[in-house]
Formats: structure tokens, C-alpha cells, sequence
């Protein structure tokens, strides 16, 4: 259960511990719903799942790359081509998305009133 903050001190307290992800606090409640194991130095499985994430999305332009350089040789489908160029932007696009989200849900955490 959390306390509620009644002072300058107790809140910088309540930040330390949220940072370091300690048991009872809610840095330590989200860190065990992430699989983190409350660390905040631990890497983590939300981490992991964001750089894989980043790979596949390099993966996936790199394919398209590769096959529009196929075609400019004509050693390629067009169809493939169109196929794996499309898929390269809807990859960037979304990579693109969910790092405004990010952004902003950063900005609305800043916001918040201590």
C-alpha cells in the first residue's frame, strides 16, 4: 500500500524509491508488470521487446532496399518490389508513432504536479 506525501522530503523519498524501483513503490509495481524484476538498472523485458522491435523495423527497410536495388538491375518482381516497399513504410510509420507517443506520454508525466 502506498503512502500518501506530506512533505518536501517524503516526496523526494517516494521519487528515489519509484527510481530505484523498490518493492511496495509504483516504479517497483510497474517494473514487476513489465517482467523488469523491479531493477531500474535491469534491462528488462519491455527493453527487449523495443529493440527487437527496432530490428525487425531495420530488417524489413534493408529487404525493401535490397529488392528495389534488385529491380533497378531488373533482377526482381516489381510485384515483390511494391510488396516490400509498402511494407517498409508502414514500418516507418509506425515506428515513427509509437515514438510520438512516447514523446508525449513523457511530456505528460513532466506535467504532473508533485
Amino acid at each position: 500500500m502506498l503512502k500518501p506525501v506530506t512533505s518536501a522530503a517524503s516526496a523526494i523519498a517516494a521519487y528515489d524509491s519509484v527510481a530505484k524501483g523498490a518493492p511496495g513503490s509504483i516504479g517497483g509495481s510497474i517494473g514487476k508488470g513489465l517482467g523488469t524484476g523491479g531493477g531500474a538498472g535491469d534491462g528488462g523485458a519491455f527493453a527487449d521487446l523495443v529493440k527487437s522491435a527496432i530490428q525487425e523495423a531495420a530488417r524489413i527497410g534493408k529487404t525493401a532496399e535490397q529488392a528495389s536495388i534488385a529491380a533497378v538491375n531488373d533482377r526482381a518482381d516489381i510485384g515483390k518490389v511494391v510488396t516490400a516497399v509498402a511494407e517498409a513504410e508502414l514500418t516507418l510509420q509506425t515506428v515513427v508513432t509509437v515514438r510520438d507517443r512516447v514523446i508525449e506520454a513523457y511530456r505528460e508525466i513532466m506535467r504532473m504536479p508533485i
